[in-house]
Parts: C-alpha cells; sequence; structure tokens
C-alpha cells in the first residue's frame, strides 16, 4: 500500500466533455471492429465453401527458402535436408 492515504469523496466526479468524446470514439470504433469481423467470417465461410482440393507446394530451388512447403499458398513449414519431393 502506498504510504499515503487515499481520499475519498461522496461527491461525484464530473466528466470532461473531451472524455465523452473519447469514450464515444472508443464505443463507435468498438462496434465497427466487431461489424468488421463479422463480415470477414461471413466471406472466409463463403470462401470455403467453393474451394477445391488443398494444392500442396514444395519449393528447394535457389533463392527460396530451402525445402519450403505452403499448402494453399500459406508457408506451413519446412522440411531441413529435403531437396525433392
Amino acid at each position: 500500500m502506498s504510504p499515503k492515504a487515499s481520499r475519498w469523496s461522496p461527491v461525484a466526479e464530473t466528466t470532461s466533455p473531451a472524455t465523452l468524446a473519447r469514450r464515444a470514439a472508443a464505443a463507435v470504433l468498438r462496434s465497427a471492429s466487431a461489424a468488421l469481423a463479422r463480415l470477414a467470417r461471413r466471406l472466409t465461410a463463403s470462401r470455403t465453401s467453393h474451394r477445391s482440393d488443398p494444392r500442396l507446394e514444395f519449393y528447394a530451388e535457389a533463392g527460396a527458402p530451402e525445402g519450403a512447403l505452403y499448402l494453399d499458398g500459406q508457408l506451413i513449414g519446412w522440411l531441413p535436408g529435403v531437396t525433392r519431393l
């Protein structure tokens, strides 16, 4: 605990207009974020329903990460020491 005694006042603190504006802006941003997250989930769900078979790619060429393994264009790992599949 702090050596200073905390002061408590029964009088409600007044909230400045700047604080109210910041809180309103934060609420709007949270709502917009939630709406965008819902939209992203809906778009992803519709895109995955039309997806074909997964595409597996392997790269061990000069200039590419050695033994890089990709699934549908996203790096999923490396196969160290492997030069051909």
